[in-house]
């Protein structure tokens, strides 16, 4: 299983060191996981990665994030930079964010994004571990407003992979690329929990 995960290419935001990556390799490794696909080589990505039906979701995502020694961004409310646990969001790589802001979420992000030489941002489209009607489109706005690829990545707890998708940028038709996006999926996912999928997913997974 160890021949089932990337080396990290030299573009894209790194973290850690050859000792850090090593220890969460292998307890990415030891949970039975692997990871297929070659690995993009990006200095800018917004992350689209699916589904999102487990907590266990981002613990598989955080293991073989730190694993790799990809650098990536989450954005959270500013608020949460007011309490004890400040210090492990910065660390976990959480960027604070006013959703409030008369500038709108994702405009302060795509700003982020601008200056910054090399960023990669990490989003659940999906949105919740609960069943939702559609795929949320905040992902896609960013990276039209940032002019970057789109990232994209599966979890397939049948056969314990985590699978890299390839890269899509995108064209300024959400309709058409959201369906080039899922049609990725098809044959390479699968949830920790089926019914909480999202519609969108629950259709692929029953056509493939």
């Amino acid at each position: 299983m160890s021949e089932n995960f990337p080396n990290i290419p030299d573009q894209v935001p790194q973290r850690g060191t050859t000792s850090s990556r090593n220890l969460f390799k292998k307890l990415y490794l030891a949970q039975g996981w692997g990871f297929v696909g070659e690995f993009p080589n990006l200095p800018k990505a917004v992350v689209f990665i699916a589904p999102h039906t487990s907590n266990f979701d981002g613990l598989y995502a955080f293991l073989a994030m730190l694993g790799i020694g990809v650098k990536v961004t989450i954005f959270g409310k500013d608020s949460l930079f007011k309490t004890p646990l400040k210090g492990l969001f910065e660390w976990i790589g959480v960027i604070p964010v006013e959703r409030d802001s008369p500038h709108g979420l994702t405009q302060q992000i795509v700003d982020v994004i601008h200056q910054q030489e090399k960023i990669w941002i990490a989003i659940a489209p999906e949105g919740t571990r609960n069943r939702t009607e559609k795929i949320k489109s905040g992902f896609y706005h960013i990276a039209m407003g940032a002019n970057i690829p789109i990232a994209i990545f599966s979890f397939d707890y049948e056969k314990k992979l985590i699978h890299c998708l390839g890269t899509l940028q995108p064209t300024g038709d959400y309709d058409q690329d959201l369906a080039e996006i899922l049609n990725r999926f098809n044959g390479k996912f699968s949830p920790k929990h089926p019914k909480l999928l999202s519609i969108p997913l629950q259709k692929l997974l029953k056509n493939s």
